[in-house]
């Protein structure tokens, strides 16, 4: 949990201690059954949003997080931002070698259509880069990419499906022709084809 959050129960035990209720020897005394019941719950419930309501003002108030800055692709055809920094940016890999990735596939609308994570597969996709093992809007992409990084690509339909789509002989489309596809990648491994 990160240090600027309360837990919920933390907020209700300072919420307790600071309407003088329950904890506190300084509560006030009622004098009958009901008007303790009303009066602690209605306080306790007041003291206790209350408290809860200006923490998470306060939490809420810290600056919002910048939007990623979108990079493009040597040949200017994919959109990427970057989600996680390499682990060495200079080494990225080349037409030929050997890399090891995982992935989510999305439609454009989020759908996701493809992983690596998917039930029955194995975590990592490996594949020579310039082969036909994906489509080649991956592959550019992680050549792009250094070991440990992980990315957000917009790949455009010509890098993808093409005009064609993937579809079933019935005619039924999983990905209907001209679809941009959105990946995250993230490249686990690289490394050179043996000789």
């Amino acid at each position: 949990m990160p240090s600027n959050q309360l837990s919920l129960r933390t907020l209700l035990c300072l919420a307790l201690v600071v309407s003088g209720m329950g904890w506190s020897t300084n509560a006030p005394k009622a004098t009958t059954l009901s008007t303790i019941t009303s009066t602690t719950r209605r306080g306790f419930l007041t003291s206790a949003f209350g408290l809860v309501g200006a923490s998470v003002a306060a939490a809420s108030s810290s600056p919002a997080l910048a939007a990623p800055e979108i990079f493009t692709t040597a040949n200017g055809k994919i959109k990427y931002a970057t989600l996680k920094q390499a682990r060495d940016s200079k080494t990225t890999p080349r037409n030929g070698d050997i890399v090891a990735i995982e992935y989510t596939g999305y439609l454009s609308d989020g759908t996701i259509f493809d992983a690596t994570h998917a039930e029955g597969k194995k975590n990592v996709l490996m594949f020579q880069v310039g082969g036909n093992a994906v489509i080649s809007g991956v592959s550019e992409m992680v050549e792009e990419m250094g070991v440990g990084q992980k990315v957000q690509a917009i790949i455009p339909p010509e890098l993808a499906f093409g005009d064609k789509g993937l579809c079933l002989e019935t005619g039924e489309c999983l990905i209907k022709p001209g679809s941009t596809l959105v990946y995250d990648i993230y490249l686990k491994q690289s490394a050179i084809p043996p000789p």
